[in-house]
Formats: structure tokens, sequence, C-alpha cells
């Protein structure tokens, strides 16, 4: 086309603009061949003319139409220039806030310098396994394209993130590592992605430091690899680092700080583990001070420097490695505080010894501090001859202070680096590697030195590497393609590489003047200025001697040569490194090692250089050793190192531009942006494209775009690759600005924007038509609507004229009647008014007359009520005086009868009998002294014996002693007051007695009165609580008859409430069960992996008494397993095993459960034990009273033969159980009745020897027990009398005999006085403790009295509304606190419960045993009756509907039902079947009560499931027949389970089926959780089959056809980016896999309120998954795709209504999807379209419909962009919104499921077995 034909009137242009680099123009004026101007107007309204050169005829560049403005890719503009590059940019960051936008194979990435949310976790997942281009530019995007490349082509990967300072570049290369370390998670537990994340805040603390363009600039270039092995899975990670800016440490501009790591340390300096290293604030250090303010605004150090020590810790940096990096670093400061002083002379200097900064220097490295001290102000020079020490000046020891201090730090930063690479190694071989590069970008500033030379030569070589990529992509999609190849010219900067790397290049000529003994920068610039002033790359500058000047690629940059040498030769003294080297911390001295060899060897595989972490290999030619040490050459050595690591990878292109230099958020400049975009390259690969045919079209998006512009009759044909040839040879007559390729065509630039001029002008032409017929029927509709208006108007007046005349003379007639009645009632009033005031006159004169009768009549009767009251007053008196007279007599009477009978109780107190008496009441006495009274009876006969004897021999003895006394007190009179002094002594215990037995009798009586007044008073408060109740009840009931409708609203929202928080409870349960089942399905694979590592080549063999069923399930017996027993629990255990039992649920909530007991039975037993402690200590010292030594041997002989008789005891009970054993084990062995029979009556005789020898062994204890008692006694009352009778001579003392009888008076009353004493002291402690008990119960009381009168209170002070709910929240506590006691009293119950069950069904269990052995030997009569009633009642049974198996046929029946079944084989049958047929097996295990057979096969069914399911984790239909069988299963369990809410729906006969001896509880709750399991996979399974899907079929699918336009698309939408293949679907096969999961279900029989859960989930899924690529991707968020959009969601709703599945909430799950189409459809322009838009979007939050506006975008031109203002006004009207901030709706997210109890009507006898499962070993019973 030519010039006029593009440059016609309204065509806009772009053109100069100094301020804003490019204008936008509207031409005014056709343009005609030969004009010397065009005529424009600006956006302003502004008239310009803009010049014209004809010579050159430079048009003005033009504008791409508006419908391509905002592009994803610029490469999709039709005209392809500088200024629509910097237009869409700026459009995409100021209006759509989007910081990403693809340029071809680069994604531009703006700063935003403002956090967004468009990083979190759930965008990671998002753009996980999608096409570049089927989603907005992100950087997530080109890191899941490297990471789908490298799996795909199995080929290395690398990154290249670039920019200048404060673009972003280390924020953009961390994003991607650590999309990587989420989506190439290791599989390991090394955690290596952590460490990978880890090393970032590290290299930030030593390597970034705040600039004048950024607050944290790395000054130093990385290449991370980060390694996969063959699953692509994280293995380990290696880092290069390249030109560390080592000058920084010495030297900071201003408003510029030094490294992080030095700010941070100062900030920590007051932590006690850093007192020794001498720090205080920042200002105070030199080299931490020279910018100025050393704070950055929004950056806490401190906090830093413990995300630095963290991440320290967690790369395995040791603690004391960690204080010795920062020693080094305090010392690289202290170093910098040096006072130097001058000599003299000036030529010498030193530094004070006494210098605080240098002692703490060299403490903190451990150097000697002489040696330090003298080599910083001295030089060693060498000759030939001898050696030199020369002092230095001022000046050279500053420098050589400074170049001490950063070789310290560069060795420092190279250590560390090196133990980073060392944390991320691993031994694992590496299968690939994605590298990311974050490397500094052009750098130009007003004085540029060796540092930027050096960047800018790295990026003169990457763009090299960029430009032949992009080239190399260009021709590959052209030979693809079949398009004839032309060469592109483009840039290629060779000759600006060999003029600094080249033979006699800057760098060569540069490391030429360092070897130059007095070689200085003036010299080197003269060399330069001689050898290359003919270079086209190189000038000389004007003013200048000194400097020089490069032609980048960029920019041409004036490089300042002062400095290039020193910095070249990067000298430090060998002196001050040897001293380093001998410090005596290990470390330091190792940093300093080999220094000679250090760059060439440490770098070796390490990567610790200065430049490098690898090897730096030449591949330049090599020059000496000299040579390699200068800077320059290492950097070009690792330079190319890197270009060809990069030239071996597939690098992807991540351009950072900073938009502009305040650092403000959202702030656009575009000279910045412009000189930013020509420095990185962007523009070049623009103009490459441009160059050639930068549009391309597929056919099919062609025909379906620019269909419109086709003739009819082409339309007919079927080929459209023909037809888009035959539009395209019609239109553009010039065959040069189009290519027909084998897929694509291709265009010239500019050719799009004529072919949618065509479109546009078209669809013009067909609106107009359409609105000028539209009008015409709106004007007819119109008149025809006036016409008809008129006429009715017509009628309706004369009918009003009409009914207006009628209504007057109704009114005359109406004002007659209603004078007529009116006067009637005023007359009528007038005569009752008078009438009633007659009436009102008589009552009340009739009523004076009568009260003046009734108040004579009152008064006489109330004067004699007074003579009355005054009568009996004196009657009264006169009684109350005889009576007190009489009582007086009567008190004195009854005291003299009263001391008379108190002599005679006191008598009678001192007898035995009323002892028994007063301990008749005492019941617990009763129980402990049952056994001595048996004892004392049978010691009554003995004693009575022997006392017959003893009385004769007494009195006979006592007239001998009589003779003997009468002697002896002739003899000794004095021995007489001894014999007084115990009598006394006798009298004195007898009184002491008779004063206990009074003190008994008050603490009884006092124990009654305060038990009356706590009855009393129990009472008072049970009826004041009575009273409360009631009246709280009453203010209940009138509260509540007040606000009945609040009441039943507020109901209505805490059950809801309370349904939310159900469903929450349930979901974080079900959550926990997906969590088990992950750890027990990790468990199962780990213990794979540990058994195929252990085994060994031979037959291995589980002990014969192992299950192989046990290893993968520990579910509890149901009969022996008690859940209340802790013992049997414990026990369980031990025998199961820790591995075993971590995996029991059950066992692990009985435990729980059992611990919560027992920790309120350890506080009640440490109460118990407190008083005992209490009561053991008063016990102690009456004890310590009556304690006396008894005869040891005696004692220790009786002991013995009672020990002796108890093990024989013992023996013989082991001897009755082996004969039981032995017995019982022989009947299971044999068959032969008649030996059963005879070992049974063999075994009741010798039970019967052996209870009557266990009765005589019995007695025999018990006898010896009274005897050792009695000498026991005996022997104390010796040991006492001995003491008392130590100075008496008794006549024939040496046989002891006359001494015993003498003190058997005195052993009967101690006796008696200790037995008294127990009595009264357990009665007291029994009364202490019942005192003490009620006590509680009053303070519980009163505790609880007060509580309610406070919250009686409280609400009389509240509200009646709030009053109704305390109310109930009250009640609600009370019922709750009351269901728990409840709830613990049914547990123990329950316990009891199942504790008899238990035992019953042992014995039950001997006596079927015992019964199936004995049918035709007759046993006794009683054991006859019992068998034959036991078998009556088993013939009463229906034993139909069981299967009988053997128990060795159980694997054989799991195989064939469970493990090798098919789902096809029973599709015939029942469904369910399989659960059907365990529950018979299950029954019949139940019918003959064996347990074990039960627990073996619930076990194993439940682990053939598990198998089946692990084995088939991607299959559908085998997953939905499980869970559908298992929960049949479970249904079965519950409804046989005998239990009367499960039986509500039974038939009588299925009620005959139930269990009659388990009860499988617990095994319900497995069969639960399993069931989870499973549904969980089931989701699972379907989501990985729809999710492929969704997109494809519910945004992209044209199922309205011709509705959705498709608009050009860029370099990331071609093929060449993508995966080969269609993997497009439409709604009808998203449809018919939804109806092919339906059929599945429902064929097997799976519930329907679970299928029902199951399609509220993926259609859960289904709107997440759709929601999130809508919400992700601009190319769907226009009007057309909301169209389409919603006709797909009818087509879902249509489908669940078909299927009958409304009820399932489904349809509610798509809403926010609903909403999100409906906001595509609405009108948005006004603010009333703003308020529609949120009172009808509740389903999305604020931030969705903020990014979908952002995001909307016309398909056509007649469609209008959504301006910025209305945007804002959304914004305004959902501000009051609390929403969730994230963006995206996790897809991840699965409902509680809920299994609701479904009953089968199916009978257990009507089941048929197929012989296709091969189970002819089941027998039906």
């Amino acid at each position: 086309m030519s010039a006029a034909q593009l440059y016609t009137k309204h065509t806009r242009v772009w053109i100069p603009d100094p301020d804003e680099v490019w204008r936008s123009a509207e031409i005014i004026k056709d343009y005609k061949e030969g004009d010397k101007s065009l005529h424009l107007k600006l956006e302003d309204e502004t008239l310009y003319e803009y010049p014209i050169d004809l010579q050159g005829n430079e048009l003005p560049f033009l504008r791409n139409p508006d419908i391509l403005v905002g592009e994803n890719d610029l490469t999709a503009l039709s005209y392809l220039h500088e200024p629509a590059v910097l237009h869409n940019l700026k459009v995409r960051f100021l209006e759509s806030n989007h910081i990403y936008t693809y340029c071809g194979i680069v994604l531009v990435a703006i700063n935003p310098y403002g956090q967004l949310p468009i990083y979190e976790q759930d965008v990671i997942y998002a753009y996980s396994g999608q096409n570049m281009g089927d989603m907005d530019p992100h950087i997530f995007a080109v890191a899941e394209e490297a990471y789908k490349q490298m799996a795909r082509d199995e080929k290395n990967q690398s990154i290249i993130v670039s920019g200048e300072s404060g673009a972003g570049k280390t924020v953009s290369a961390k994003y991607t590592m650590r999309f990587f370390a989420t989506v190439g998670g290791s599989a390991s537990e090394t955690n290596i992605e952590a460490k990978v994340l880890a090393s970032s805040p590290i290299m930030e603390a030593i390597g970034n430091a705040k600039t004048t363009r950024n607050d944290n600039s790395s000054r130093f270039g990385k290449y991370i690899q980060i390694g996969f092995d063959k699953r692509y899975h994280i293995i380990g990670a290696n880092m290069r680092t390249y030109l560390l800016e080592k000058s920084r440490v010495v030297f900071q501009a201003e408003d510029e700080r030094n490294y992080h790591i030095f700010y941070q340390l100062c900030a920590s300096a007051s932590l006690p583990e850093f007192k020794d290293l001498g720090l205080t604030c920042a200002e105070d250090f030199f080299y931490a001070s020279q910018g100025g303010d050393t704070s950055i605004d929004g950056m806490d150090d401190a906090d830093d420097f413990e995300k630095t020590r963290h991440a320290f810790t967690l790369l395995g940096v040791k603690e004391s490695h960690q204080m010795t990096l920062f020693r080094i670093i305090a010392a690289i400061l202290h170093l910098g505080n040096l006072e130097i002083q001058a000599e003299r002379d000036g030529d010498a200097c030193s530094v004070s010894s006494e210098d605080e900064h240098l002692n703490n220097f060299c403490s903190l490295l451990g150097v000697e501090q002489s040696q330090m001290q003298h080599w910083l102000c001295h030089r060693k020079l060498i000759t030939t001859a001898e050696t030199y020490v020369k002092s230095m000046s001022v000046q050279q020891v500053v420098n050589a202070r400074n170049a001490l201090a950063k070789h310290i730090y560069a060795q420092l930063f190279n250590w560390i680096v090196q133990h980073i690479n060392k944390a991320l190694h691993t031994t694992t071989k590496q299968h690939s590697f994605i590298g990311v590069l974050d490397i500094y970008g052009f750098e130009t500033f007003e004085v540029n030195s060796f540092e930027q030379f050096c960047i800018n030569y790295a990026n003169e070589k990457l763009q090299q590497q960029f430009n032949s990529h992009v080239f190399k992509l260009e021709q590959e999609e052209y030979m693809k393609e079949g398009i004839p190849w032309t060469l592109i010219d483009f840039y290629d900067n060779q000759p600006c590489i060999d003029l600094i790397e080249a033979k006699l290049g800057i760098l060569d000529l540069l490391d030429e003047e360092c070897k130059v003994p007095q070689g200085t920068d003036q010299n080197w610039a003269q060399k330069l200025y001689d050898r290359h002033a003919t270079s086209q790359h190189f000038q000389k500058p004007r003013m200048s001697n000194t400097s020089f000047i490069v032609l980048h690629f960029a920019d041409k940059v004036e490089y300042q040569s002062e400095g290039f040498l020193e910095k070249n030769r990067d000298t430090v003294y060998e002196e001050q490194i040897n001293i380093l080297k001998a410090s005596k911390y290990q470390m330091v001295a190792d940093l300093f090692q080999d220094e000679k060899d250090a760059a060439p060897t440490t770098s070796v595989g390490k990567g610790t250089s200065k430049i490098n972490v690898r090897s730096a290999r030449p591949v330049i030619k090599a020059a000496n050793k000299e040579h390699k040490k200068t800077v320059g050459h290492q950097f070009r050595n690792s330079l190319h190192l890197l270009m060809e690591t990069l030239n071996a990878t597939t690098p992807h292109y991540v351009r950072c531009i900073k938009p502009n230099d305040e650092k403000l958020p959202f702030k656009f400049d575009p000279k910045r942006a412009v000189q930013q975009l020509r420095a990185c390259g962007v523009l070049e690969t623009i103009r490459i494209s441009a160059a050639g045919f930068p549009s391309r079209w597929s056919y099919h998006d062609f025909f379906n775009r620019y269909r419109v512009l086709m003739k009819k009759r082409d339309l007919s044909k079927t080929d459209k690759k023909q037809i888009c040839q035959i539009l395209l040879e019609d239109l553009i007559k010039d065959p040069d600005k189009f290519q027909f390729g084998r897929t694509k065509i291709f265009f010239r630039a500019g050719q799009v924007a004529y072919l949618e001029k065509l479109r546009a002008d078209k669809f013009r032409a067909a609106t107009i038509m359409i609105q000028k017929t539209v009008r015409g029927w709106l004007q007819r509709v119109k008149y025809k609507r006036l016409r008809q208006a008129a006429i009715v108007i017509q009628r309706y007046v004369r009918g009003h004229l009409a009914r207006r005349l009628a209504e007057h003379l109704r009114r005359t007639r109406a004002a007659i009647i209603f004078q007529k009645q009116y006067r009637m009632l005023r007359i009528l009033r007038a005569f009752q008014r008078v009438r009633n005031a007659t009436i009102t006159i008589q009552a009340f004169a009739r009523g004076m007359f009568v009260r003046r009768i009734y108040r004579k009549i009152l008064a006489e009767h109330k004067t004699t009520i007074l003579q009355k009251y005054v009568r009996g007053w004196l009657a009264r008196t006169r009684f109350r005086r005889v009576r007190g007279a009489t009582i007086v007599l009567q008190c004195y009477y009854r005291r003299m009868k009263a001391r008379q009978e108190l002599k005679a109780l006191k008598i009678e107190a001192r007898s035995a009998q009323h002892l028994k008496k007063l301990n008749i009441g005492m019941e617990n006495k009763v129980v402990q002294l049952q056994r001595k009274i048996d004892e004392q009876n049978k010691e009554y006969k003995l004693l009575n014996e022997q006392l017959s004897t003893l009385t004769s021999a007494h009195s006979s003895e006592v007239e001998k002693l009589k003779k003997e006394l009468v002697q002896y007190q002739q003899s000794h009179q004095g021995d007489g007051n001894q014999l007084v002094s115990l009598q006394e002594e006798m009298e004195h215990l007898r009184l002491e007695l008779e004063k206990a037995h009074g003190e008994r009798k008050v603490v009884e009586d006092s124990y009654d009165k305060e038990k009356d007044l706590l009855r009393k008073r129990i009472s008072d408060l049970e009826e004041e609580n009575a009273l409360l109740k009631q009246e709280k009840e009453e203010l209940n009931s009138r509260i509540l008859c007040q606000s009945e409708d609040e009441f039943a609203r507020n109901t209505v929202e805490e059950n809801i409430q309370m349904k939310k928080e159900l469903e929450e409870e349930r979901s974080r349960y079900q959550n926990l069960v997906k969590e088990y089942s992950r750890l027990e399905q990790r468990y199962d694979n780990l213990r794979d992996e540990m058994t195929i590592i252990k085994q060994a080549p031979g037959h291995r063999r589980n002990p014969s008494n192992q299950s192989s069923l046990e290893s993968d399930s520990n579910y509890p017996s149901v009969s022996t397993s008690e859940i209340g027993d802790t013992e049997d629990v414990i026990q369980q255990v031990e025998e199961a095993g820790m591995e075993k039992a971590a995996m029991d649920m059950t066992l692990f909530l009985k435990l729980q459960k059992r611990v919560r007991e027992l920790e309120q039975e350890r506080k009640k037993l440490q109460i118990q034990l407190e008083k005992k402690e209490q009561e053991s200590k008063k016990s102690q010292v009456t004890e310590m009273k009556t304690e006396v030594a008894s005869d040891h041997e005696d004692f220790a002989y009786n002991s013995l033969k009672r020990q002796e008789l108890e093990s024989e005891n013992k023996k013989l009970k082991n001897e009755l159980n082996e004969l039981r054993k032995a017995i019982a084990d022989r009947a299971t062995q044999t068959n032969s009745p008649d030996d059963i029979q005879d070992s049974y009556n063999l075994l009741l005789n010798q039970l019967k020897s052996a209870s009557e020898e266990l009765e005589v062994r019995k007695e025999e204890v018990l006898i010896l027990r009274t005897q050792i008692m009695k000498a026991a006694q005996q022997k104390e009352s010796g040991k006492n009398m001995e003491s008392i009778t130590t100075n008496a001579s008794w006549p024939n003392s040496d046989k002891h005999i006359d001494q015993e009888d003498a003190i058997e008076a005195y052993q009967g009353m101690c006796e008696t006085n200790r037995l008294l004493e127990a009595q009264l002291q357990d009665q007291r402690r029994e009364h202490e403790e019942e005192v003490e008990a009620l006590k509680n119960q009053v303070d519980a009381m009163k505790e609880e009295m007060e509580r309610q009168q406070q919250a009686f209170l409280q609400t009389l002070q509240l509200s009646p509304e709030v009053q109704v709910e305390f109310g109930l929240q009250q009640e609600i506590t009370r019922l709750t606190n009351e269901n728990l006691d409840l709830k613990e009293l049914l547990e123990k119950l329950e316990k009891n419960e199942k504790k008899l069950k238990k035992q019953l069904k042992i014995y039950m269990k001997r006596v079927q045993d015992f019964e199936a052995s004995q049918t035709t030997v007759p046993a006794e009569r009683t054991w006859q009756k019992r068998t034959m009633q036991v078998a009556v009642q088993r013939k009463e049974k229906d034993f139909q509907g069981m299967l009988e198996y053997y128990k060795e046929d159980e694997p054989l029946l799991i195989r064939n039902l469970i493990t090798d079944l098919k789902p096809q084989a029973v599709s015939a049958t029942v469904p369910c079947l399989p659960a059907y047929i365990l529950y018979m097996c299950i029954r019949h295990a139940d019918y003959v009560n064996d347990d074990q057979k039960v627990h073996s096969l619930l076990t194993s069914t439940i682990n053939g499931i598990k198998k089946v399911l692990k084995k088939h984790n991607d299959d559908f239909q085998m997953t939905s027949f499980w869970l559908a069988n298992t929960c049949r299963f479970l249904h079965c369990l519950k409804q046989y389970s005998g239990d009367a809410g499960f039986m509500t729906q039974n038939t009588p006969k299925q009620n005959e089926h139930c269990l009659k001896n388990f009860d499988l509880t617990e095994y319900r709750q497995v069969l639960s959780h399993l069931s989870i399991q499973i549904y969980q996979q089931l989701i699972k399974i379907a989501e990985g089959i729809l999710q492929p899907m969704i997109v494809s079929a519910v945004l992209e699918n044209e199922s309205i056809q011709g509705l959705s336009g498709v608009k050009p698309m860029g370099y990331r939408n071609r093929s060449s980016s993508m995966a080969d293949g269609d993997s497009s679907y439409s709604l009808d096969a998203l449809i018919r896999q939804l109806n092919t999961f339906h059929s599945i279900m429902c064929d097997q029989g799976l519930d329907p309120e679970i299928v029902q859960q199951v399609f509220k989930q993926l259609f859960y899924m289904i709107n997440a998954v759709a929601l999130n690529n809508l919400l992700l991707r601009k190319d769907v968020c226009s009007w057309s795709t909301g169209m389409q959009l919603r006709f797909n969601i009818n087509q879902l709703e249509e489908w669940l209504r078909g299927k009958n599945l409304q009820q399932s909430g489904a349809a509610q799950t798509l809403e926010p999807l609903i909403q999100a189409a409906q906001l595509l459809q609405l009108k948005k322009k006004t603010s009333e379209d703003a308020e529609a838009i949120c009172s009808l979007c509740t389903s999305l939050t604020k931030q969705q419909i903020v990014k979908i506006l952002n995001l909307y975008t016309p398909m056509n031109e007649f469609e209008e962009r959504v301006t910025v203002a209305f945007i804002r006004d959304i914004q305004a009207h959902l501000q009051e919104r609390n929403d969730p901030p994230q963006l995206l709706l996790d897809f991840k997210h699965m409902f509680p499921v809920f299994f609701p109890f479904n009953p089968s009507s199916i009978t257990m006898d009507t089941i048929h077995l197929p012989a296709s499962l091969n189970l002819e070993f089941l027998n039906k019973v």
C-alpha cells in the first residue's frame, strides 16, 4: 500500500516530543505525495504541522488501533516500533497495573515499587503446568516454560535476568527460585529447596548495599544452577559469583551505604554474645558512615540480622564459624578507624600502640599487635642482592589499609559462597539443571571507572548472545513454516567486543601496563589513543587526556582512567597477609592460605574465587602466572566460561525496567524507560521481528476473525486455507506483504492494521444499515403507541363524566338520610343523659345511708375484740407463772434421778457388753471385725477350758500367795507401798477409760448436731435455690413473651452458625484423616524401600506366629479388648509393637481417653494421700507410746511356718490351674466323649479334695495367727511389767508364773483401751471425712449460688433481648455440664457392662466347647439340664444368611473377593455384592463367637481394599466400586449392629440377621476413615481427568459459533513455544466425561447423597480453575467471552437438572463464575453501573472484581475500554467489604464429606453367589 493510502484523514500517528519522547496526533487532512508537511491535531486539540523531509521521505510512525493497545505480547502489535512499544508498556503499567509484558522471547518486568498480591502460593500453582501464552505475562510463566522445556526436551535451561540497579533483578531471580522450589520440591527429606531460598538473605547481607538508585542493590553478579534428578525434583544447587565491588568496603558515595552486613552487626551489637566485638552504632565507624545517613526507611537491620543468622544455621554453618565471621566483619570496621600519625618529614608515619581500634582489630583476628602495627606503616622491598624495609607515607598507608580491608572482605565473601555451595551440594547424580543469572545491567554514570567498564563489557557479551539467539529463533520459525528465508541485517557488536578483549585490546594493554614497574593510568590512556584511535567504537574526548569513550550497543560511555591500574592489580602487601596467616584462629588463617595459588586453584570445582565459583578455564591464549592475577583477566575468563554455559543451554530472558528514579509506585518516566529499553535489547528484538514477518495467524484464527470480509461463494468451500488465500490475494495486491506457511499466514508490519481497518469499515457499514432499519421500526412503533393512547384517553374521559353525574345523585339522597338519622340520635342522647343523672343521684344517696350504719356496727365489733385479747393476756400470764414453778420442781427431781442413773451407767460402761451396744451402729467396724469375731468364738472355747483349770490353780495359788505376802510384809513393809501404787495405776486407767467414753459421747453428740445443722442449711439453700430458679423461670417466660420473634430469629442464626461450625469441624477432622492416610501411605512406601534395601539374596521367612496381615494393620480385638482398661491397652501396645500401635487410631483414642481418667484419679489419690499422711503422723505418735519389743525368735518361727503354709496353698492353686488347662487342651485335641467325661470327673474329684485341703490349711493359718498375736501381746505386756517391777523381788520369781498371773488384769485393760482408741479414731476419721465432704458440698453450693446471683443481677441490668440470649447461654451451659456428667456415668456403666459381657462370653465359649464334644455320654443331672437349655436356644435361631469358611481359606477369600476382583465381574448382580458377602462371613463368625476370626477377617478386608486402591490409584471405576462397597459394608454393620437407632427401617427378617455377640463400633470408625480416604482418592482421580479439560471447554470452546472474535497473537502463542498436539476440549466432551462419572457411580450402587457430594466438589473445582484462569488471562476477559461463558454454565446447570442433582449444591458453587460472566457483560460507564456491579457481584471479592475490570479487553472497535475513573469508583464502593486478601480461589479445597446412614432393603438369605467369583469354599448355612 502506498503512503497516500495509509496517511489519510483520521489516521493517528506518533511524533517526537522532548518531554514525553513520543506524542500521539491525528491527521486532519489526507496526505499526498510531495506534500512538505502533515496537518495534525494533537490530543489537546491544538493544530500542528509536522514537516516532512522530501529527500528521506520519513513519515511519522503510525499508531496501532485501540483494539491492539495493551497486548500481552509486543510482537502482536501490527506496527512494531519504539513509540508503539513504549505506549503499550505505559498503558499496561499505569492503567491496568500490569508489570509484566512479553516482547517475543523476552519478559519485560517493570518495577512497581510496591507490594502486589501476584506472588502467592496459589498463583504458583495456577501457572504450573500451563503453556506460556495461555496466561498473562508473569515471571512464573517464564520459570514454568524453562521447567517444562527441561522436562520435555531433556536440555538444560538458563534464565537471564538483567537490568540496571533498582530495576528489580534480584527480586525477579528470587521469585524464580521460589517457583522452582515449590514446583520441583525435593523428593527426599533434605529440604534442599529451603536451603536454596535461604541463601538469598545471606547473599543480600554480604553482597547488597544501598545506592542512589536502589536501597538493596546487588553489587555482584551471580549465576545459580539448580540441579534436578530424573524425576525433575530439586537435588542441589551451585552458585558462581562475578566481580564483587570491593571498593565499596572502604568508600561510599553520598547517600549510599556499605554492605548491609556491617549495619546489621552494628544494630545487634548490644546482644550479649557480641559484647566482645567492641562495636557501637554505625555512625562511629569510618567505613560505614561516609555516605551520610546509615539507616534505610522501611528496613530493620536488627531484624534482618536475625534472618541472616537463621539462614546461616539452616545452611549448616556452625555457631563458632558464625561468630568468627562476625569477628572478621567487626575487625574490618575497626581497621577503618585506625589513626595514622604522620612524622615530621612526611615520608613516614606510625600507628599508636594504644590505639583502641588497633587493639580490637588484632584481638578479633587473633594476630600479634606489634607486628601488625609495624607492617601497616612499612613495606618490604626485595632486590636480587638484599631486602629493604621502607617506611610509607600517610597516603600509602591509607591505601595499604584500604587494600587490606578489601582483601579480607573479598576472602570472607568467597568463604561464605564456598560454604553455601557445600550446603547445596548433593551426591546424587544431576540429570539436568536450570541456571538463573542475576547480572548487572548496562551502567553509565557521571564518573565511570573500572567496575562500570567490566559491567558494560559483560553486557556486550550477553547482548551478542541475545541477538544471535533471537535471529536463530526467527530463522527456525521461517524454515519450519517453509517461508523463503531472506537474510535479515541485525546489529552485531563483535567489533566492540574485539576492542575490549582481542589481542592488544583495552584489557591486554591494561595488563601490560600493570606489569610495567612505573606504569601509570595516564601512560595506559595514551597507549589506548595511539592504538585504537581509528576504531569506530573508540573515541578520545576533546577536553581530557586521561579519559576515553567506548561506543557500546546501548550508548557511548566515557571512562576515567584514574584507578584502573590499581583496581586491576588488586595489590595487597605480602607482609600483612603473612601476619593474618599466623592468626591463632584457624578459620582466619585458612582464609589466607596458599595466597599465590588462590585464584587458579580455589576456584576449581569449588567456586570460591573472588570472581567466580567454578574453574575459570581460559578460552583465550594462556598467559604467564602474573598475568592471571589481574582482575580483568580473571573476569574475562569467567565471562567466557559463563557464555559457554549459556550457549549450551536454552536461554530465557527477563529484562527489568526501572520506571522512575524517585522510587515512586506506579509512576512512569518515558525518557528513563526508553533509555533502558534501548540498553537491554528489547527494541533490537522488535527491530529484528519487524524486519521480517512479525504478524502471524493460524488459518483457523484468521478465518474466524476476517470471515466478514469474505464472499458468500467463498465461504461455501471446505478448505479454509484456500479461502484465506483467495481473500488475501483479493485484498492485498502486493504479494511481498504476506506469505503462506504450512500452518500460518505471515504478514509484514502494518498489514494486520490494514485488515483491521477493512473489517472495521465493514462492521461500520453493517452497523449503519442496522441502525437505519431499527430507527424506522422504532418510529412506527412510537406512532402506533400514541394513536392507541389517544383512543384510550377519550374512552376513559367520557366514562369519567358519566360516573361523576351518578355520584352527585347518590350523594344528595345520602345527605337527606344522614340528616334524619342525626336529628333522631341527638334527641335520644339528651333523654339518656337526664335519665343517667337521676339514677346516679339516687345511688350516691342510698350508699351514704348504708355506710353510716356499717361504721357503727364496725366500731362495736372492734370494742369486743379488744376486750377479748386483754382477758386472754391476763389468763396466759397467770398460767406462765404456775408452769414455771412446776418446771423448776421437775428439774430438781430429774437432776437427782439423772445423777443416780449416771452412776449406774458408769458402772455399766466398764463392761464389754456395753461396748458392744455402742459399737452396734458402726457398720464399717462390723465389716472389719467380722473375722475377729469368728476367731474369738473359737478362742472362747479354749479360754473357758483354760480358765476352769487356771481358776482352780489360781485359788490355791492365791491362798499360798496370801501367806507368803503376810510373811513378806512382815519382813519388807516397804514393798506394800509399791502394790498400792500398782492398784492406784489400775484405778487411774479405769478413770481414763471412763473419760474416753465421755469424750466419745460428746463427739457423737457434736457430730449429730453439726450434721443436723448442715442438713438444715442445705435444705434452706435448696429452698432458696428453688425460689431463685422459679423467679428466673418467671423472668425468662416474661422476657420470652416480649421477644418471641427475635428469639426465633436468633435461634435460626445460631442454628446456621452451629451448622457452619459442624462443617468446619468435619472438614478439620477429614483433613486429619487425609493427613493420616498420607502419612500411612508414606510409611508404606518407606517400608517397601527399606525392604528392598535390606532384602538378602536368600529366602527370608517370617516367624510362624506373626501374621502377614498384622504387619499392615493393627485393629483391636473385638471381645478381648476393653475400652477403659489401661493395663489391657498398654499390654496390647507392647505386644503389637510401637510401629503398629502408632498406626492404630482407635487405640490412640482409647489411650487419650484413659489418660484423662487417670489424671482425675491421680488428683483424687493425691488428696487421699495427703489425708493418710496426716493420719499416719497421728497414729505414729500413738504407736510410739505403745510399741514394745517382742520375742524375735518365737515370732520368726511362727511367721516362717505361716509363710510355708501360704506357699503350699499357692502351689495347690497352680496345680489346679494346670490340671484345668491340660484337660481343656485334651478336650480340644481328642474327639472321644468317654475320655472327656473321665477327665472331667477326675478334675471335679481333685478339685473337691483340693478344696477340703485348702479349708484345713486356712484353719491352721488362722490358729497360727491367733497364737502369734497372743504371744506377741504377752511379750509386750511382759516387757511392760518388767519396767514396772524392776525393784520388786517376788517369791519363786525364777518360775515367772506368779508375775504373769498378777498382770493378766492389766493386759486385759490395755487391750480394751487399745480397741476403744482404735474404734474412736475410726469413728473420728469417718466423722471428719463426712464433715469435710459436707463442707465441700456447702462451699460448692455457695459458689454456685453466688454465681447464679451475680448472673441474675447482670441479667437484670441487661436489655430484654440480651437477657433472653444470656439466659439461653446459661441454660445451655448447665445442660452441657449435666450431659457431660451423665456421659461419664454412662461410660462407666458401659465399661462395667462390657467387662461383664466379656466374662460372660468367655464362660459361654467354654460351655459351648464342652457341649460340642459331649453328644453321647450322659453327665450329671444339673449339667444335662444346662446343656439342654443352651441347645434349645440355639435351635430357635434362624441361621439363614450366613457364609461359613475355614480359617485357612481366608487369604483365598480376600484374593477372589477383593484383590483380583474386577467391577465388570459383578456388574450384572446385586450392587455392592462383595460388601454383602463379607458381612455374611462376619455374621457366621459372630454366630460361632470366634473373635479372632472376626478380627482377622476385618483386618484382612481393610488391608486388601487399601492394596487394591494403591494399585489402581488412577482408576476411577475401581475407586468408585470400592467406595460403594465400603460404604455398603459400613451400612450393614450399622443396620445389623443391634442398635435401635439403626434398626428403625428393618423388617422382622432383617432384625433376625443382627450380630449377637460382638460390638463392632471401633471397626465402624475404621471403615468410616477408610471411606473418607477412598472418597478423597476418587475426587483426586476425577479432578486429574477434568482439570485439563476445564479451561478449554468452559472458557475457550466456541459453543455459540461466530460469537467470539480472535485477536492477533504474539510470539508466545506460536507453536514453537508450545507443545505439539491439539489439547483443546469442547463443552460436550466435558459433559460426556461427567456423564461417564455419573453412570459409573450409579451403576455401582453408590449412595445418592455421596454422588451429590462428589459432583458438588467437582463443580467447585470447575468453578475455581475456570475463574482462576479468567483472572490471569487478558484475552478471555471480553463481552463475547462473558456471553459464551454464561451459555456454557447454563449447559452445566441443565445437566445437573437432568441428572436430578440440583439439590446437591453444585450449582451454588458456580456462582462466582456466573457473576464473573455477568460482570463481563454489564455496562461499565456510569456511577449507577458501578452500584449495580457491586450489588450483583456478591460472591466475588474486591480484588477479583477490580482484576477482571483491569483485564477487560474489547474484541472489536465498537466496544469501549473500562476507564480508570470507573475502576476507582468501583474500589470506593467496595471499600467497606472485608474480603480475604487472596486473588485466586483455592481449587484444591475439599468440602467435608458426610456419609449418611442408608439401610438396605435386601435380606441376606436372598443373595445369590455367582460362580464367576470362585467362592465354592463358602458354605451357606
